[in-house]
């Protein structure tokens, strides 16, 4: 349901052309995955673990032709990893997480939020639908959206009035992520509980990603984003997940562009999240 043409529905003249500055304004500068260094994960407590995973990683993405940034955090393992954190992609529907968490910060928790909300809101993150989120979009309104974004220090996210096409990083996405999986001062506990309980709820076609590799007995929220533009041939492929189970915490986002089909994008994705996947529940 990431059509391009309902993800730009009811975007005015000034919409269209935020769109096209944004894209005229867009990093030209477009690196391979293999231009990765790697030393793309560190631990303090786990510097062997680190090195390893980060080996492994590099041995899979090397020959992706894809764009890529990442972020992972993992505090019980002191783990953190990270590719272009902040080389800014079109955010396609993963900004869906971004409008319902900005939504529960202006309605002030899931509580307030009336039936039609609570509808758009289960269509828009479980099945990825855009008129939804367009809707819920509006709803928030943009100066609202900034506010959420200024409140959660997702400071190098830029929003555009096409909302597809907002430019956001991995690191900023895993900001969002935290946000939702640990207790602050921005989103209350019902708040987190329920964007949760959406993410956890994404219908079977739509969880491929960064859940790849992740043992089943682990619980994972996911929403993922797919947008081919401006071109048919030029896939941005998004995907994001909080990991929960028995003394397991931790979160995943990643990011790219350039790909040449859908598919190519989600084989580079699952081909990273696999490795920290499978390397995370080794310990």
């Amino acid at each position: 349901m990431n059509s391009l043409r309902t993800m730009l529905a009811g975007v005015s003249a000034v919409g269209v052309i935020g769109m096209i500055l944004s894209v005229a304004n867009a990093d030209p500068a477009r690196s391979a995955v293999a231009s990765a260094t790697p030393a793309l994960c560190k631990s303090a407590q786990r510097p062997k673990f680190a090195a390893d995973l980060s080996r492994s990683l590099q041995r899979a993405i090397h020959d992706r032709n894809s764009d890529l940034g990442f972020a992972v955090s993992d505090p019980a393992l002191d783990l953190t990893c990270g590719l272009h954190e902040a080389r800014r992609f079109d955010a396609a529907s993963t900004i869906k997480v971004t409008i319902i968490s900005a939504l529960l910060l202006k309605e002030g928790g899931p509580s307030h939020l009336t039936k039609a909300q609570r509808s758009l809101a289960w269509l828009m993150i479980t099945q990825s639908d855009n008129d939804a989120a367009t809707d819920l979009w509006n709803e928030v309104g943009m100066t609202d959206m900034q506010r959420f974004l200024d409140r959660a220090r997702m400071t190098h996210t830029e929003l555009n009035e096409a909302w597809g096409l907002t430019q956001e990083t991995a690191q900023d996405e895993l900001t969002l992520l935290q946000l939702i999986a640990n207790s602050n001062k921005v989103l209350s506990t019902a708040s987190r509980r329920y964007v949760i309980w959406l993410m956890d709820s994404v219908i079977p076609s739509e969880r491929w990603g960064v859940p790849v590799g992740a043992p089943s007995s682990l619980k994972v929220a996911v929403k993922n984003g797919w947008l081919p533009y401006p071109e048919e041939n030029d896939w941005h492929i998004n995907s994001l997940g909080v990991f929960r189970g028995h003394r397991v915490l931790y979160e995943i986002a990643m990011l790219t562009s350039g790909n040449s089909t859908e598919s190519y994008g989600i084989a580079t994705i699952q081909a990273a999240a696999r490795v920290i996947n499978v390397g995370i529940a080794g310990q």
